[in-house]
């Protein structure tokens, strides 16, 4: 089992956790397809308090659990770096503009139905 990471189970009820020491993990924020994709590809993780690492928004997703959202994953030590479609990003664009730490680092991504424009990007602008 080496190079994998150092993990342990830890039992609440029926569930069973594994949480990673000293490591961080991806957080999203997304539409559906780019939230499964994510999911499928193993990034999804629900920690100790049954917090998520993942948002996903749809057409009826209040704007203010979208900036609940970005506020928590911006304040937790466990994320590193968080993905946020770009036409979400576009809804809460004060709240990316006022962001200026390093960890977690901000990344707008496309999704299917919209194409990633560079000039609304504040990290690559």
């Amino acid at each position: 089992n080496k190079g994998r990471h150092n993990r342990k189970t830890m039992s609440k009820g029926k569930f069973k956790f594994k949480t990673r020491e000293g490591g961080r993990i991806l957080a999203i924020i997304g539409d559906e397809e780019t939230i499964t994709g994510f999911l499928l590809a193993g990034t999804g993780e629900i920690n100790m308090k049954r917090e998520t690492n993942f948002l996903l928004v749809t057409n009826k997703t209040p704007l203010n659990k979208i900036q609940e959202a970005f506020r928590n994953f911006t304040t937790r030590e466990d994320i590193a770096v968080i993905l946020i479609n770009q036409h979400i990003a576009d809804q809460i664009r004060d709240l990316l503009d006022d962001y200026n730490l390093v960890m977690p680092t901000i990344l707008e991504i496309p999704s299917k139905e919209n194409p990633y424009d560079i000039t609304k990007d504040s990290v690559m602008a």
